[in-house]
């Protein structure tokens, strides 16, 4: 039998891009994956699992409505796991059905299996019922995802410690809420329960949550969470975590106890990759269990076996990861590619959400650019008004001497889908005169655009 094109290990948002990629430039591909079902940790346990519940939430409580109905506001008074679990499943099944049927149609074949390197151009593959077979292949990408960090001393027991993945599973709202982890992970999970009335404190080691967003967004940000009661405790760790008396204890380094019914720890996430074997073909990991890749073609120290999504490290994100599993596809098939964009978003599906483009403005000042800054609130907007919207805020940042936009920063509703306007803007070179001279629909939060860089042009123009 002739070995295949490329088998992809994992069936994420990298593996499936990659795989269906190969199929259209016309290669032989497998899909290896030891999942019940096809679709990787985005689909099952990570991106699509947790949007969705943030959706139901905020669908359910009437979280938007509570600028014009107040905080007690409510669409459904009882909200109940069943609630939110009932549409998670429906969606699942239709992602996953939707996944199967694309590679139906470009002729990607799937296997339930556990693979492992043997050799830098075979896999041996082991299925449920223990039988073996041997896959021989040109090349090899490997997209297994993470899961959550679970420290021995933490005592995960799906009662009243959880990780991410298994807080899906829990079986009724918490009363009260301790979030060990201020990443992405765990500021989505915290504000999606605050959304639910449910008292939650987050703990974070560093002083700052969301270091890689500009500071002006987070501020905000927190400022939003405190202000609806949320604890947020900055520059403490979790010492230890007990269960005593029915309820779960936190100790932090500051000499501080936090008690609440259930604890959420979400401090990091490891690679997949203690099954694959990869020491016996060289690829070493890290402590994490990520892959090092090269930046550009996303090859491992093996040439013909490259690696992308979350296994790889930061930004860990099902967009990039789709992007570097296309990239590495076409690269391992000999196709060409055109340069790599000069930015792409960062999405954080918290309430309210978090969308960022380009250069924070630390980093513009840092480089010594002379900038100016365009800020629109969207309770100035007609649209914002009419949805009771009260907070959030769009922050453009633009070069004073070439008028480029270098970055744009979102906090609050719509902001993952408001972003891209701004993404366009900066990859082709866009300036401030592009959004004070074009016309944008009304009433619309993307008319926030206009009144940011008209905000940024009176004082540019003041100053020429």
């Amino acid at each position: 039998m002739d070995p295949i094109d490329l088998v992809v290990v994992g069936s994420g948002p990298s593996g499936r891009r990659a795989a269906i990629q190969a199929a259209k430039l016309g290669r032989s591909v497998v899909v290896v994956d030891r999942g019940r079902r096809l679709g990787g940790v985005s689909v099952h346990t990570g991106t699509i699992p947790s949007k969705t519940l943030r959706e139901t939430v905020l669908n359910l409580s009437g979280w938007r409505e509570r600028g014009f109905y107040g905080r007690g506001y409510r669409v459904k008074q009882d909200i109940s796991i069943s609630d939110l679990v009932q549409r998670l499943h429906k969606t699942l099944d239709h992602e996953v059905e939707v996944l199967q049927h694309q590679f139906m149609r470009n002729s990607v074949r799937s296997i339930r299996s556990t693979a492992r390197f043997v050799e830098p151009h075979k896999l041996t593959l082991v299925n449920d019922h223990g039988d073996t077979s041997t896959l021989h292949f040109e090349n090899a990408l490997i997209s297994v995802g993470t899961r959550p960090h679970r420290p021995k001393e933490v005592p995960f027991d799906r009662k009243y410690v959880f990780d991410s993945d298994e807080m899906l599973e829990i079986e009724r709202l918490p009363r009260t809420l301790t979030v060990v982890g201020g990443g992405v992970i765990g500021v989505e999970y915290a504000t999606i329960f605050s959304a639910l009335d449910v008292p939650v404190t987050l703990i974070e080691p560093r002083p700052t949550i969301l270091d890689f967003i500009d500071r002006e967004i987070v501020d905000d940000f927190i400022h939003q969470m405190r202000d609806r009661g949320m604890q947020i405790r900055l520059g403490t760790a979790a010492k230890s975590i007990e269960v005593k008396n029915g309820q779960a204890e936190v100790t932090l380094t500051d000499g501080r106890m936090v008690r609440s019914e259930v604890v959420l720890y979400a401090a990091g996430r490891s690679g997949n990759v203690e099954s694959l074997g990869l020491d016996v073909v060289g690829i070493e990991t890290d402590n994490r269990g990520r892959v090092k890749v090269d930046p550009l073609t996303f090859q491992t120290t093996v040439p013909n076996i490259y690696a992308a999504g979350d296994v790889i490290g930061f930004p860990s994100l099902a967009s990039t990861a789709m992007e570097q599993g296309r990239v590495a596809a076409c690269h391992a098939c000999g196709a060409s590619l055109p340069p790599a964009p000069e930015t792409f978003p960062y999405g954080i599906y918290a309430v309210p959400e978090i969308s960022t483009v380009g250069q924070p403005e630390e980093e513009v000042r840092k480089s010594g650019v002379p900038y100016e800054i365009g800020v629109a609130r969207f309770r100035e907007t007609s649209r914002g008004h009419i949805m009771g919207v009260d907070s959030g805020f769009l922050k453009l940042i633009f070069d004073q001497d070439t008028r480029r936009l270098l970055g744009a920063h979102i906090v609050g509703e719509g902001a993952t889908e408001l972003i891209h306007i701004g993404q366009a803007v900066i990859n082709l070179g866009g300036t401030v005169d592009f959004f004070v001279n074009n016309t944008f629909n009304y009433p619309t939060l993307a008319e926030a655009y206009k009144i940011a860089g008209l905000d940024a042009w009176n004082r540019m123009a003041r100053a020429s």
